[in-house]
Parts: C-alpha cells; sequence; structure tokens
C-alpha cells in the first residue's frame, strides 16, 4: 500500500492554556509519524504553536492544505484543548479538499481540571462538529468521544481512518476492465454503466473475440508467453496438467495483462461460462487468482459489481480478495454457511492449493477443455465481506458489508471452498433476497467493516447496510 498522509489541523482558543496546543501538536505529529503515516500541519512559526485560531490562521493552513492536495488523503482535527469551533471549519471549506476527516479530542485528567491544565475538549468537539454539519462537511468521529493521541485506542482510530481514506481516494477516478459479454444464464449480474459513471467508475469492455484474435497472433515461442508460463507453474502445483493447456493458459493470460497496461486498468471481470471452454479451450481460473493476489482484483461471469465489491475490500484492508458463491447451508447451523467457487480464488486464501479441471461443466464440454481451475480449502480468518449493486429503478449504489469468519468445520468438496460464521445470518440471507441482491459476495480476509460502511455511506453518499 502506498503511504497515507494527514493533513493535520491543531485546533486552539485563546482563553485556554496555550501550552496544551503546542504539546498536542507534538504528539499528534509524533504518533503519526510512528504508525508511519505522513503529514502536512502548519509550522510552528506561522501561527502560535502552528495551531488554528483565527480566521487568518484558518486561510494559512487552507492554503498549506491546497498547495497538497494531490497528497493529503484525510484530514484529523485534533483538539488537546477547547479549539476554535470556527477556525477548524474554515480552513477545511477555504482549502477546497473533499478527503475524510477525523475529529479527535484529548480527555481531560481529573486530578489537572485547574485553569493552567483543563482541556474542555469534551464540549469544544461538540462545537467543531456542528460547524462542520452546518457547512454540509461530512467528518467521522472517535468510538470514544475524547481518546488520548498517545494511546492504543487511538493507534486503532488512526489505521481505521486510513482504511476509510483509502476506499475514499481509490474509487477516484477507477477504470475496470470488462472482457467478453454477460453469460445469457447469468441475469444477476447485471448493472448500469451510466450509475457507475456518475460515481466516477469507467468500465472499458472488450469483445472476447478480440482477445482470441490477438492469442492467435503471438507465438508459442514468444518471450512473454514464456515468462508467463513459468509465473503460471511457479505459481501453484500443475501436476497432471497438459502443456498444451498451460501454453493456452500463458497466452491468454500474456495477452489480457497486455490489455489490462495499456489502458491502466485496476481491476476485470471477464467472461467464462462457457464460451471460453468451448470454443478456445480452458479456463481462466488460475490467471484470474494470480491477478486477484497481485492486487488486480479479477471477477468471473463478468460481474463488474462484484469487482467493486473486491476492490473496496482491497482498498482498505490492502490485500487481495475473492468473489464467491452464497452457495450452501452448513448443517443446521442458522449462522453458518458454506462460500464456495469453481474456482478463482487468490492463494493467500488457501491452507493448500493445486491446479485442476473445472468439474461442474466438464461434463457438458470435457474434462480436457476445463483446466485451469485453482482449488482446495480456504484456511480459518476473520472475514469481511461486501456486495456492491446498482439500483437502476432508483438510480443510486447500494451495498452490503459486514464481518464474520472462515472456520475449520470439516467438509469434504471441491473448488474453491469454506464455511462461514456470521452472527444473525439468516437476518443477513433476509435483507439479501428481499433487496434484490446478487448471489455472488466479495469477501476478504481483513475486518474492515466499519471503515467500508463509513467510506461509502458517509463520504460516498451510497445506501449502505452495514450488517451486525
Amino acid at each position: 500500500m502506498s503511504k497515507i498522509n494527514f493533513g493535520v489541523i491543531i485546533g486552539n482558543r485563546g482563553f485556554f492554556p496555550d501550552v496544551l496546543a503546542k504539546e498536542g501538536r507534538k504528539d499528534i505529529l509524533s504518533v503519526l509519524k510512528k504508525n508511519g503515516y505522513g503529514a502536512v500541519a502548519l509550522p510552528v512559526g506561522q501561527t502560535k504553536y502552528g495551531a488554528v485560531e483565527t480566521f487568518e490562521d484558518a486561510k494559512k493552513c487552507a492554503e498549506l492544505f491546497a498547495c497538497h492536495a494531490d497528497k493529503i488523503d484525510g484530514i484529523i482535527v485534533t483538539l488537546p484543548n477547547f479549539g476554535d469551533e470556527r477556525g477548524a471549519a474554515e480552513a477545511i471549506k477555504r482549502s477546497g479538499l473533499n478527503v475524510p476527516i477525523l475529529i479527535q479530542a484529548e480527555p481531560d485528567d481529573p486530578d489537572r481540571m485547574a485553569i493552567g491544565r483543563r482541556r474542555d475538549s469534551f464540549c469544544g468537539k461538540i462545537s467543531v462538529c456542528n460547524n462542520l454539519k452546518q457547512a454540509g462537511i461530512p467528518f467521522t468521529l472517535t468510538n470514544s468521544h475524547t481518546v488520548k493521541v498517545k494511546s492504543a485506542e487511538f493507534k486503532e482510530e488512526i489505521d481505521q481512518f486510513a482504511a476509510i481514506c483509502r476506499v475514499v481516494r481509490g474509487l477516484e477516478n477507477v477504470r475496470f476492465g470488462a472482457i467478453g459479454s454477460r453469460p445469457a444464464a447469468f441475469n444477476t449480474v447485471r448493472y448500469s454503466e451510466k450509475i457507475l459513471e456518475f460515481a466516477g467508475i469507467a468500465v472499458e469492455p472488450i469483445d472476447l473475440y478480440e482477445i482470441f484474435g490477438r492469442v492467435d497472433r503471438v507465438g508459442d515461442n514468444d518471450r512473454g508467453v514464456k515468462n508467463k508460463l513459468n509465473s503460471i507453474k511457479g505459481y501453484t502445483a500443475t501436476k497432471g496438467i497438459p502443456q498444451e493447456s498451460l501454453l493456452k493458459m500463458a497466452k491468454f493470460g500474456y495477452v489480457v495483462d497486455r490489455w489490462i497496461k495499456e489502458n491502466e486498468l485496476v481491476g476485470t471481470a471477464i467472461q467464462c461460462w462457457t464460451a471460453l471452454e468451448e470454443f478456445f479451450g480452458i479456463v481462466p481460473c488460475t490467471l484470474m487468482s494470480m491477478m486477484s493476489e497481485s492486487l488486480l482484483p479479477s471477477a468471473c461471469e463478468v460481474d463488474i459489481m462484484g469487482l467493486l465489491g473486491m476492490y473496496i475490500l482491497q482498498l482498505a484492508s490492502g490485500t487481495p480478495s475473492a468473489l464467491m458463491d452464497w452457495n450452501n447451508n452448513f448443517a443446521d447451523d442458522p449462522d453458518k454457511c458454506v462460500l464456495f467457487h469453481c474456482s478463482n480464488l487468490p492463494k493467500s486464501f488457501f491452507k493448500s492449493d493445486k491446479m485442476d479441471f473445472q468439474e461442474i461443466i466438464a461434463g457438458s464440454v470435457g474434462r480436457e477443455n476445463t483446466y485451469g481451475t485453482i482449488v482446495g480449502r480456504i484456511k480459518s480468518s476473520p472475514t469481511t465481506f461486501c456486495r456492491t449493486t446498482t439500483d437502476d429503478i432508483d438510480g443510486i449504489l447500494s451495498a452490503y458489508v459486514g464481518e464474520g469468519r472462515f472456520t475449520d468445520d470439516k467438509l469434504d468438496t471441491f473448488g474453491g471452498y469454506g464455511v462461514m460464521q456470521i452472527e444473525n445470518l439468516q437476518a443477513l440471507m433476509a435483507y439479501v433476497c428481499t433487496m434484490g441482491f446478487e448471489h455472488h459476495v466479495a469477501v476478504n480476509m481483513s475486518e474492515t467493516a466499519d471503515a467500508i460502511a463509513e467510506a461509502l455511506g458517509n463520504y460516498m453518499g451510497w445506501d449502505v447496510y452495514r450488517h451486525v
């Protein structure tokens, strides 16, 4: 992940102890640096202790932020004392930045409540938030109304806020690739390109026939094809896979890799069922797994909205995502289900993995045409799930997000699979069905649901359900 940089506003108010602002500035910048975050803040010499109190201070801060707008991912307003409610709001408004904002207030010590050390940040935070609300500026609160900058709790707050910032910044001018058309049997992957475009998400399509044409022009001994073939063999066990199938995969992957690079795409959704098998003779699953593992997520069945969910999870966590089916109940446990795909899951999801053939469609197109899946049992891990969709009737983007856990429950089946435990799963499934969501869901081995819900709902303005 690239380094996250925060614009930092240190609040101050004249009739409160200035020394608290001085200490507060030092503390917040030290904590950010220690945890690997960059900071843009007023120099000490430009305003009193580098804090924002007056209208002139706010203008100086706004100018500084505007000059560094390209590298500021979010703004932290820290209140070592009551702070000037108007100063923070003016600085943010005048900067022109449209980024997430975290409001932190330092707690008072009951043993240090005399005039020389009393903060009143508890109260000041309410006033700052009131001013931001009046200005129509969204902001994020810490879980506790006051929290010490130099605490483990605030470290967690910063990390979650960074995830929010990554999602919001990462969804600016996104470019996805759609390879092939939607399979006729999958009405569930329909979506509106226009709604996505309005949200800043572009889709670059290419016909599967054009990909096949480009593959035909690539020689078996092309250096790029050889490199791709070696990458495939180094990625997963390929024992028993025909060399002819591996070569087809390498050529297909080489062409797709070049197309992604040429079009500056951050992810792809690929037509598979069953054109690739019938007319080319492989499944693209391992190639898609390799892309997702390298943080270029790839979804099957041209499920662009599934791809968007994968990408959002990846932005929040910095780790690979997968797209799976809500597939089976698990015995009679109401809070467990089986997630499955045939499969193209990232290698890092598995306990162990190997390349195989696609058992579901081998009977209709022939086993020899279905080599290329990557299969195995998903390892036990905390997990976040997310699904996005375009509500074409209301013209909005909708999503649900929540957390669960892949378990070690015994299960003997095929493909890529795992048992997922989710609190109040039955209510979630009722919501998915009632709201008409798709059967695919993106999953990521992280705990980032709160950050995603905040980013999509508060800052992106999407309709978001946070399952708890």
